[in-house]
């Protein structure tokens, strides 16, 4: 007997507002007590003498560390930033004009 039943599909189905066929329900139940299998046999592994982990590769932290800086103090200075900028006109960023206004 399986674990899901289609009835408890066609419930997961009317949740989700899916309509599901007959045949759909009986495929969906299958699949589904076969996942659900998987994940007991998972759970009957002897896991003691490992560490609980939140992610399976290290994380490294690739941001600037956080300095207080007065209030105004500039991140970027001006001319560094006009310097990267493909036009730039009076201390300002230069783009093309959009509207027809003079």
């Amino acid at each position: 007997m399986s674990a899901i039943t289609r009835e408890e599909v066609a419930h997961l189905a009317r949740l989700s507002r899916l309509a599901l066929g007959e045949a759909e329900l009986d495929h969906f139940a299958e699949q589904l007590d076969a996942i659900v299998g998987a994940v007991a046999r998972v759970s009957e592994l002897p896991t003691d003498d490992v560490p609980p982990t939140s992610h399976a590769q290290p994380l490294t932290n690739v941001f600037r560390a956080d300095v207080v800086r007065p209030a105004g103090t500039p991140v970027l200075e001006r001319a560094e930033v006009l310097a990267q900028a493909p036009a730039a006109e009076d201390d300002r960023f230069r783009v093309p004009r959009i509207l027809g206004e003079d």
